[in-house]
């Protein structure tokens, strides 16, 4: 199965350029199409400019920006795309004639195997589907603004869309770094479903008179924890677009409420803006009013969406954190106040709507469990997705129960011999959940600590011995706990946007999941020490001469290294305990600045001989050293050297991971690492 490469993006208005931008920058070839040369020009032009930011914000170098301009190219007429370009993405206006037409002259126009997909936030997917010509190689992709910054894509696929195609648009969508949530076609799809009833029903606060537009902004921003009510909103996306979205949701799904307001439609029709300045104060009263409503409106339409297959209530909280940028999704909003009452919020709505809410939310009193683990078969190779995008698949304790389970079920199956483990998003696992650290350290619970520890350590040894070969796909970040469930794995799959980090000793704990043992078992004792004690980024080029991954490949042979991983089986040798190219600069460079004789100076902070502190690299080293805790470099330092006394024995070296645990976590640097992680500061720390 052939990946897609190449993609033609129709339209070049700000998400048609976006979108181009976007894919550009993770290494596809674009054409960027519109009707008129002034067009697509003005499309170049809008890049050039977010480029232009991302330099001067330091995102991109100027030699990166460059490169994602080369891969795109203007192209003047729909019927100028290359016939052997794999996608052709329409981003044009939302009319449904318009799009009919672009799809008629695109099927005339691409090849047999060109795939069309439509960027529509409202319309029928299935009827533009029947009406493209090739309704097998056809699908909906609604992005959000903007593309090259919002994280979520909508994938929805029409009931005619092949298989085929849709595996590999989701593979495109999880190379550009998209949290994709898979939906039915029914209007407004996941996220405009409940947040364009949500816009339109402040309109009607405001139009009763029960508070102002910034009154009901600073309300709305607490409730949900967001940076901009939706008046706020409005006035950067315009009122037009609101009221047009929302007359379209009212007819489709017949809810006269969902109509837009009359003040929305006549300040639309004017061209202005919402007056959101004043005060914004009002009293209890009317607070629990808005509050009402607006979580109301939330919950019974996100019920709906939920109970008609739609999607997931995991998928749901995920567009909205996402997609919205909400701190907590509508369902986890709900456990949050009490799920009974969401409940009563929902139904008071749903009467003054006219609209029916299921029974399971109406009777709901209990909270909401969530699934972060999605398991698939599929020719005997099971893909262990870990499905928290939001979190960056930050491990907690739901998440690693959920994961055990998962494992062990899949040990057991005979009809699976590979295990594929993944992370949605653009990282593999991030870490741990930190803030669960600081929280048990503060009241004082380190047996929680120790008990979360010990059971991801018992997670990771029923990778670390499952009977089946067992793959990691680390096309993203893996930073401390995530790169040390990858490293459990009998191989790991990386790209070129791979990025391996031991964090800990910056925050003054050390690899508890076995990092202080199973990287020296890989790459060596020196190799480890370059890993470990400096927090060294590694890219994904260092990542494979050191052996931490052992696949190197594009994004789009991901697929087809996993099947020749499986058909190999497990490795002959998984710990070879040295680098994988040791003539690579970063493994000669760790083996002779890394080495015993040198890390009595290393530790005491000082340059050792025959180095110049003055070299970048070895003054990134010692900055790097100086600014991590003392005791957490020592202790981890300690774990290293363990690793070789305890030679083939790797469970002793886990167990004496596990024993330092309450030394290391107990100490003040401990605490001050971790807070000012989540604080976003750089720690002080005292050496106690």
């Amino acid at each position: 199965m052939r990946a897609i490469e190449s993609i033609a993006v129709i339209g070049a208005g700000n998400m048609g350029s976006g979108i181009a931008q976007k894919s550009a920058t993770e290494g596809f070839q674009v054409q960027m199409v519109d009707r008129e040369k002034k067009w697509v020009e003005n499309g170049k032009d809008t890049i050039e400019g977010f480029l232009g930011e991302a330099i001067e914000r330091r995102i991109f170098s100027k030699e990166k920006a460059n490169h994602i301009k080369g891969l795109i190219s203007g192209v003047v007429g729909n019927e100028n795309v290359s016939s052997d370009t794999d996608l052709v993405i329409e981003a044009v206006f939302e009319d449904f004639s318009i799009k009919e037409e672009v799809f008629s002259t695109l099927n005339r126009t691409c090849g047999e195997n060109t795939i069309l997909a439509t960027n529509t936030s409202s319309l029928s997917v299935n009827k533009l589907a029947n009406s493209c010509g090739r309704p097998d190689r056809f699908i909906g992709l609604h992005w959000f603004y903007h593309p090259a910054k919002n994280r979520l894509i909508e994938v929805v696929p029409a009931e005619s869309t092949s298989q085929k195609t849709m595996a590999l648009v989701e593979q495109y969508c999880k190379t550009m770094g998209k949290v994709v949530i898979i939906c039915k076609d029914r209007p407004g799809f996941v996220v405009n479903r409940f947040f364009v009833p949500w816009i339109n029903e402040a309109c009607r606060l405001l139009q009763e008179e029960v508070a102002s537009a910034s009154q009901i902004d600073k309300v709305a921003c607490e409730c949900f924890r967001i940076g901009l009510g939706p008046f706020a909103l409005m006035n950067l996306t315009g009122p037009a677009i609101a009221l047009h979205s929302s007359d379209y949701l009212s007819e489709q799904l017949k809810v006269p409420r969902f109509r837009g307001a009359d003040n929305l439609r006549n300040l639309a029709e004017e061209g202005g803006l919402w007056d959101i300045e004043g005060d914004d104060d009002c009293d209890k009263d009317r607070e629990e009013i808005i509050r009402k409503r607006l979580m109301g409106q939330s919950f019974a339409i996100c019920s709906q969406i939920v109970d008609e297959g739609i999607c997931s209530m995991e998928d749901v909280d995920r567009g909205a954190k996402v997609g919205l940028r909400w701190e907590f999704g509508p369902f986890e909003l709900a456990n949050r106040i009490g799920v009974s009452e969401a409940s009563s919020m929902a139904k008071e709505y749903s009467e003054l709507a006219g609209i029916e809410i299921p029974d399971w939310f109406k009777i709901a009193d209990s909270p909401f469990n969530f699934s972060y683990i999605d398991v698939s078969i599929e020719d005997g190779i099971a893909t262990v997705l870990i499905n928290r995008p939001e979190a960056m698949n930050a491990l907690n304790v739901n998440v690693v129960e959920q994961l055990g389970r998962a494992i062990r079920e899949l040990n057991s199956r005979k009809d699976v011999n590979t295990i594929v483990l993944e992370g949605a998003g653009k990282a593999f696992v991030a870490g741990a959940d930190v803030k669960f650290f600081v929280d048990k350290i503060r009241s004082d619970s380190f047996s929680e600590i120790y008990d979360f520890t010990s059971n991801g350590h018992k997670v990771i040894n029923s990778i670390e011995n499952s009977p089946k070969t067992t793959i990691a796909l680390v096309t993203g970040l893996a930073l401390g706990g995530g790169l040390e469930l990858a490293l459990a794995c009998d191989y790991r799959i990386g790209t070129e946007r791979s990025q391996l980090r031991f964090p800990e000793t910056s925050i003054s704990i050390y690899p508890g999941l076995g990092g202080t043992q199973r990287t020296p078992r890989i790459c060596g004792i020196e190799a480890a020490r370059f890993s470990v004690l400096a927090c060294n980024i590694l890219d994904s080029d260092s990542s494979k001469a050191l052996g931490l991954i052992t696949h190197l490949v594009h994004a789009s042979e991901c697929s087809n290294t996993i099947q020749k991983i499986s058909s190999l089986g497990k490795p002959e040798e998984k710990y070879p305990g040295a680098p994988f190219d040791p003539d690579h600069p970063t493994c000669i460079f760790s083996r002779e600045f890394y080495s015993d004789s040198n890390m009595e100076f290393i530790l005491s902070g000082l340059t050792p001989d025959g180095f110049d502190p003055e070299d970048p690299i070895v003054a990134k080293q010692i900055r790097a050293l100086s600014r991590s805790s003392p005791i957490a470099v020592a202790t981890a330092n300690d774990l290293l050297d363990q690793a070789l006394e305890t030679g083939e024995d790797l469970h002793a070296g886990l167990q004496l991971e596990l024993d330092g645990l309450e030394d290391m976590f107990s100490i003040n640097d401990a605490l001050e690492g971790l807070s000012a992680l989540i604080e976003g500061r750089r720690p002080e720390f005292s050496g106690s």
